[in-house]
């Protein structure tokens, strides 16, 4: 009878035991597949808030990183693998590597980042909604206001533009700077590039008939931006950036543009909510639309060696400044 009551106290301590909220299952592990076109400062920012948002989310996730290296095959490559891996989603930071998980996944939710304008580049049919599967956070830019800010600090008859061919949203941000140059009355000096090793030289090729440079989000272009940057203040031509990320580390004159950490907190978001069960046809494209979402860079150091004045209440406006070889961010 001890026996028998020594047995049944044990299994009642053990079964306490494994229903004790310490000893609960844990959650099932997920594994989200990222894939990115290169690595530059703005997109590994991506990267990292993604991660972050889902690790503050208390998500317990595993992580297969891959970089196409401005590869558009390597991308398909990326997108094969993850869907034989079967990821439980799939994150597309840029346009040209989100392409691809389109194309190629099947039955796995993909949330792209970091795409221009996600309805060219085929991603959803519409912005006030996803597609099946497909949802995200769009990094428009504002162009004209960028090109307006550039104007009040130089006079500019001819802008220079270098942008990747083969990039869906360098091309409809092309047409947005074209556009811009032809409402203010600026000459619109362009020239493309297929690959990061074609920039230096396209940038040689019309650094000479131009009196600034814009930058776009262009990833090709900015994974480059040593070479953009060598070229431009040899010949001592001032950068308007879209990519403050990037301009931290390089002589960029001006950069006005999204907090790409942030950007990949929200699209971190997207993807907390999407393992939660909602569906990312119910979700429409989303942009970073607060004042808080925006950076604005002034490089204080290339305005002295280009003999350029900043004004006032541009300075005031700027959370980045870079004088004296050091960043100080407000």
């Amino acid at each position: 009878m001890k026996k028998w009551l020594s047995l049944v106290t044990a299994f009642l301590l053990v079964s306490l035991v494994l229903l004790s909220p310490a000893f609960a299952a844990a959650p099932a592990k997920v594994l989200i597949g990222v894939s990115k076109i290169v690595s530059h400062p703005a997109l590994d920012a991506v990267v990292k808030g993604v991660q972050d948002e889902l690790a503050s989310a208390k998500v317990n996730a595993a992580y297969d990183v891959q970089n196409a290296n401005g590869d558009i095959n390597a991308a398909a490559s990326i997108a094969t693998k993850f869907q034989s891996e079967k990821v439980t989603l799939a994150v597309g930071v840029a346009t040209p590597t989100s392409q691809a998980l389109v194309n190629t996944l099947k039955g796995i939710p993909i949330v792209f980042a970091a795409v221009t304008d996600p309805v060219k580049a085929g991603l959803v049919s519409s912005l006030k909604k996803g597609d099946k599967n497909v949802t995200g956070v769009s990094d428009m830019t504002p162009v004209k206001q960028q090109i307006e800010l550039l104007l009040k600090v130089k006079k500019v008859k001819r802008l220079g533009h270098i942008y990747t061919s083969s990039e869906e949203n360098a091309v409809v941000l092309a047409g947005i700077v074209k556009q811009a140059c032809k409402e203010l009355g600026i000459e619109f000096v362009e020239t493309t590039v297929s690959k990061s090793s074609e920039v230096k030289q396209a940038v040689q090729a019309i650094i000479r008939r131009v009196d600034a440079l814009y930058i776009s989000t262009d990833n090709t272009v900015v994974s480059a931006m040593s070479a953009v940057t060598d070229v431009a203040m040899k010949a001592r031509v001032p950068i308007m950036s879209a990519d403050p990320s990037s301009a931290e580390n390089y002589p960029v004159l001006a950069a006005w543009g999204f907090d790409y950490y942030k950007m990949g907190r929200a699209t971190g978001k997207l993807v907390v909510q999407i393992l939660k069960g909602k569906k990312p046809e119910q979700i429409p494209t989303q942009f970073m639309t607060r004042t808080s979402d925006i950076d604005l860079l002034i490089n204080l150091d290339v305005a002295r060696k280009l003999g350029l004045v900043i004004p006032k209440d541009i300075l005031k406006s700027a959370n980045k400044i870079v004088e004296n070889g050091k960043l100080t961010k407000k």
